[in-house]
Formats: C-alpha cells, structure tokens, sequence
C-alpha cells in the first residue's frame, strides 16, 4: 500500500470511529474531550463539529493548526504533550483522541511508554479513548472498530 493509500485509509478509519462515537452516543453532552495532537487541526474541527457542547481541549507542542482549527487559549495545552497530559490524571475525561504517531518505529515505541498510561490515568470508568496508536494497557478494554475503520488503522477502547 503506498504512503498515500495508508494515510487515507487513516483518515478514513478514523473518522469512522468518531463518527461511531456521536451516533452510539457514547459521550455525554456534559463529557470534557482531549484532542491529543492537534496538528493542524482538522481532527479538533470534526470533533467540534460532532460535539458541539462539550469542552474540548487540545495537547501539542506548538501551534501549527489552522487559525479556523485553533482552539481558544484556555484549551489549547503547549508544551511536551508526555508531561503536560499528566494535569488530566484523575479528572474523569470523558473521550480521549490521540493522533500522535509518526510512522518511525523508534518514536512511536517512546510515545507508547507513557500515552497508554496517561490515557487510562484521564479517562472516567465507561471513557473511551481512539487512537492511531495501540493503546496497550489492563484499564483499556479493545471495542470492535466499527464499519468503515480498518484494522491497524486505528484503535478504539473503553476504560473499565
């Protein structure tokens, strides 16, 4: 599969997943989200779009989004996401989505010595969490990806 087909077939399977999300309603209206990776944007937008009354608040290392995409200053978290993520342990989150991988072994091997924990430690019993990551930790129960999401694409659990 070339790099392009991997990207969208990403995209493709994430989105489905959120969309999974606001159909099964899985989150209430009242549920804070984290947005872990804002990049540019584009994921932050259709959660806003999804979940319009909920607070969403975003975790990168720098701004890069587009200023359409950016979320207010107080919930737009800068800094190194393994250390400012560690506020949300314990605050019953609602929804966590993470979309930090980066396609080189070696990297996405140091992010998942803390995101898996950091993840599980922010989330409320019933939470779910997606993740372009696999997200391998005894708090974290797998749920099936539903139609539209390929395997390896992304990942979808439940904090029990």
């Amino acid at each position: 599969m070339s790099r392009l087909d991997g990207f969208i077939s990403r995209m493709h399977s994430q989105r489905a997943v959120l969309n999974h999300i606001k159909e099964a309603s899985m989150i209430a209206p009242d549920g804070v989200i984290l947005e872990i990776g804002l990049g540019n944007g584009r994921t932050y937008d259709h959660i806003r779009e999804l979940f319009p009354n909920n607070r969403i608040i975003a975790f990168d290392r720098a701004v890069g989004s587009h200023p359409d995409s950016t979320p207010p200053e107080a919930d737009l978290i800068l800094g190194d996401i393994k250390e400012t993520i560690a506020q949300f342990a314990g605050k019953g989150i609602a929804f966590a989505n993470a979309d930090i991988g980066t396609a080189y072994p070696e990297k996405d091997a140091k992010t998942l010595t803390w995101l898996p924990q950091s993840i599980a430690s922010a989330l409320k019993t019933g939470g779910v969490a997606a993740s372009g990551l696999p997200l391998d930790h005894p708090d974290l129960e797998p749920l099936p990806l539903p139609a539209g999401a390929d395997p390896g694409r992304t990942y979808f659990y439940r904090k029990r």
